[in-house]
């Protein structure tokens, strides 16, 4: 009988995570942004998403969290009435690949860079929380990978994923839309607040500065640009956080310069002028000036 509690009190303990689970994305509303004739961002709760649509069948960038499927389906069918075929990864982080179980079981093709693959498919380790990240299901794997690009010919566009070198995680890939003249970031742009660079995943503060340098030699003055998260941006606002990452990255290394240990560098607050602006999300100023520290010392 003792045993038979045991048991109920286990069941009863896991209804109460899963319902706790749910009640999380209870008031998420998945919301779309045209940003071109057949392109939209899709927002809700975890990394913005692209969709393009069209005769081919919709095509997704990212996919959020798993208890959002659902949503995210009813918001592509707004707009199109084709199927999801194809969604992209941008790298391996919950936030933005937390779909792919889903919507891989729906008939949607999940294609990422090899790395998100190699990541997503062992146990991992985010040091800058101290919380591990259990592997994920086979089903959510990537079942297309590639090393370099790829480029898909669909609904009239040019869609070329390009892997970039280590800046958020090793695996991070950018997605240009030529005819629609945007690109999607993913997390090598937080617009409006500091980045998490992931560097237990190989990212580095140097590494998000070249992508950022990358995407604009490549833009234009219309240029629409998806960040990973914050709201639909373009090559003013991409260079002003670029130029803000150099000026405050310049500050931590000059503090080590002059010696300083990680925890007087953070004490030193070379961040002050820019926290009330850019210091108010999850990654508070003391984290991230940490995490530059540790970025610039173990390179």
């Amino acid at each position: 009988m003792k045993r038979l509690y045991r048991l109920l009190g286990a069941m009863c303990c896991l209804a109460a995570v899963h319902g706790q689970a749910q009640d999380r994305f209870a008031d998420v509303t998945i919301n779309s942004e045209k940003v071109s004739d057949n392109l939209y961002m899709l927002t809700g709760a975890g990394g913005n998403m692209a969709l393009l649509v069209g005769d081919d069948g919709a095509f997704l960038v990212d996919d959020q969290f798993a208890p959002l499927t659902d949503r995210i389906v009813a918001t592509v069918a707004e707009v199109s009435d084709k199927p999801l075929k194809f969604v992209i990864n941008t790298h391996w982080h919950g936030d933005h690949t937390g779909g792919n179980e889903n919507l891989g079981k729906q008939g949607a093709l999940i294609v990422a860079h090899e790395n998100v693959r190699k990541r997503m498919s062992t146990d991992q380790f985010m040091e800058t929380f101290g919380r591990k990240v259990p592997a994920a299901p086979l089903a959510a794997l990537p079942v297309i990978t590639f090393t370099d690009a790829t480029t898909f010919h669909w609904n009239g566009e040019d869609v070329r994923v390009q892997h970039v070198d280590p800046a958020h995680t090793d695996g991070d890939s950018i997605v240009r839309f030529a005819n629609a003249n945007t690109v999607h970031m993913g997390d090598t742009f937080f617009n409006g607040s500091y980045p998490f660079i992931d560097l237990s995943a190989g990212g580095s503060v140097d590494g998000v500065i070249a992508v950022m340098d990358r995407v604009l030699e490549q833009a234009d003055d219309n240029t629409r640009i998806i960040p990973g998260h914050g709201a639909l941006s373009n090559k003013v606002e991409l260079r002003a956080q670029r130029d803000l990452l150099v000026t405050l990255r310049d500050r931590v290394q000059k503090l080590i310069d002059q010696g300083k240990s990680r925890d007087e560098v953070i004490a030193a607050q070379p961040t002050k002028e820019f926290d009330q602006q850019y210091g108010q999300g999850f990654m508070k100023p003391d984290i991230w000036t940490g995490i530059v520290f540790d970025s610039l010392t173990n390179s």
